[in-house]
Parts: structure tokens; sequence; C-alpha cells
């Protein structure tokens, strides 16, 4: 797992900084402000989960245990779901199209995987 998370971690937080870029030079052009809140809070906590994974890549030679696998597995599903749900939604009101509630139900799935996530790596500490 440790490779994995290095690598995933590397590749998410890469992709945080092109898209900020690009809403910071592009969609901040055609978006209004609340469409970039939405963008750029899936940034942010892409990162931090990218960060996150990062660490548990480091540490998971100290740490070795299948929560802090299930930990890192979380964060992942909560970028995909999370941050991907805000961008799809954010680019969905950019084009003036309906966000489908389907949607808006995956922003919270993916808050409540990255809670699960930090959970599990708590209690991972706790019990080392």
């Amino acid at each position: 797992m440790q490779k994995l998370f290095l690598i995933l971690g590397t590749v998410l937080a890469g992709l945080s900084v092109v898209l900020g870029a690009m809403g910071a030079h592009g969609l901040e052009r055609i978006a209004d402000a609340k469409t970039m809140e939405i963008y750029k809070t899936g940034v942010q906590y892409q990162m931090y989960h990218a960060l996150a994974l990062l660490f548990l890549g480091l540490m998971t030679g100290r740490m070795a245990g299948s929560l802090v696998n299930y930990s890192g597995f979380f964060f992942i599903a909560g970028v995909v779901f999370f941050s991907g749900s805000l961008y799809l939604i954010a680019s969905l009101k950019t084009m003036n199209k309906i966000v489908p509630p389907l949607v808006g139900i995956m922003t919270p799935i993916g808050g409540v995987f990255f809670i699960l996530g930090w959970v599990l790596l708590l209690v991972s500490f706790l019990r080392k």
C-alpha cells in the first residue's frame, strides 16, 4: 500500500495544482462567485487528502495495518466523491445546466468517506 498511497498522493496533489490553476485562470472568467467557491472547495479538499495520502505512504512502514490501509482508501474515495462531485456541480452550473440530485448526494457521501478515513487513522494511532 505504501507505494500506491505515495503515487496516488503525488498524482492527486499535482492534479489539485493543475485544477486550481485552471479555476483561477479560466473558470473564474466565466463562473460566478458562488460557483467558484464550490470549485475551490473541491480543489482544497483534494489537496488536503492528497497530502494525507503522502503521509500515510510515508508512515505505513511504521504503522502497517489494515486500519491505515482502509484510511487511505477512504481518503481516495472521498476525493472521488466529494471533490469530483463539486467539480461536476461547478461545471454544470457554469454551463447553465441543471445539477441532477444524484450529483448533489455524492458530496456528503464523499465527506463521510473523509471522516471515516480520519477516524480510522486516529484509531490506528491509539492502537499503536
